[in-house]
């Protein structure tokens, strides 16, 4: 089987269909209410009511529970609000000052390859990093974005210090994807301590701005979607052309 780094990390539409709707939330987000949204939005999908969607949003401080999760990776379960989230994955943290990226795409107009449309996640992320001269890196043995951190003390086994600045977990129906990336833009890295981030307790967790840059999360999504277009295809943009979910009603 194919290392993902030899996967084609364009996962562009086969046909000529529509761009990519793109919404940016304002404020902080309930997660039922994300996932009320998400669900929806993948059956207008499935059946042809509604474009392709990438959905930025902040949450309240909370944890989600993948379906891999091991309750014993659940350190403080009193500390925040705790979801089932549906998706792929393990216990992750979700808060402000970190930009969740929700992807609704229609893998059949795509490619139904599951391990490809990972791979161009990852890619996503790394060339969005790369944009503030950060090198993100992709790990076989784990999902997500990895920086390393020469300048932390190295491993016990004496590998050179990472740490996580992004996270994946997606989930599938009739090959619609949903849920999709996080990246820690200035969140309190201080709460996933109360988990054991996505099942690895041997590495930390990072954030731009804990590497020292002053990056705004407009300033990530402007890069995210000029990435996102690289690897995706064209998106559209965006608050002024489609109402935000009604989150009140949820």
């Amino acid at each position: 089987m194919a290392n993902r780094d030899d996967i084609s990390p364009f996962f562009h539409q086969t046909d000529r269909m529509r761009a990519v709707r793109w919404i940016v939330a304002d404020g902080l987000t309930p997660y039922p209410a994300a996932l009320a949204f998400m669900e929806e939005r993948v059956a207008q999908i499935r059946s042809g009511e509604a474009e392709e969607t990438v959905w930025l949003v902040e949450h309240p401080p909370l944890y989600t529970a993948g379906t891999s999760a091991n309750p014993e990776d659940l350190l403080e379960a009193h500390r925040l609000p705790v979801f089932d989230a549906g998706r792929g994955g393990e216990y992750t943290y979700h808060g402000p000052g970190q930009r969740v990226a929700y992807v609704m795409l229609d893998l059949k107009r795509r490619k139904e390859d599951v391990r490809a449309f990972v791979a161009s996640l990852e890619e996503w992320i790394i060339r969005t990093l790369a944009s503030f001269n950060v090198k993100g890196e992709r790990r076989e043995d784990r999902v997500g974005v990895w920086v390393v951190r020469p300048d932390r003390p190295a491993n016990a086994n004496g590998s050179v210090a990472e740490d996580k600045i992004a996270a994946i977990g997606i989930r599938l129906r009739k090959w619609v994807s949903f849920h999709g990336i996080s990246i820690n833009v200035e969140p309190e890295l201080s709460h996933f301590s109360g988990i054991v981030p996505c099942g690895i307790n041997e590495h930390g967790v990072t954030s731009l701005v804990d590497l020292g840059l002053p990056v705004t999360m407009h300033d990530l999504d402007l890069a995210l979607k000029a990435a996102f277009e690289d690897v995706f295809g064209p998106a559209t943009s965006d608050r002024d052309e489609e109402p935000a979910p009604n989150l009140q009603a949820v």
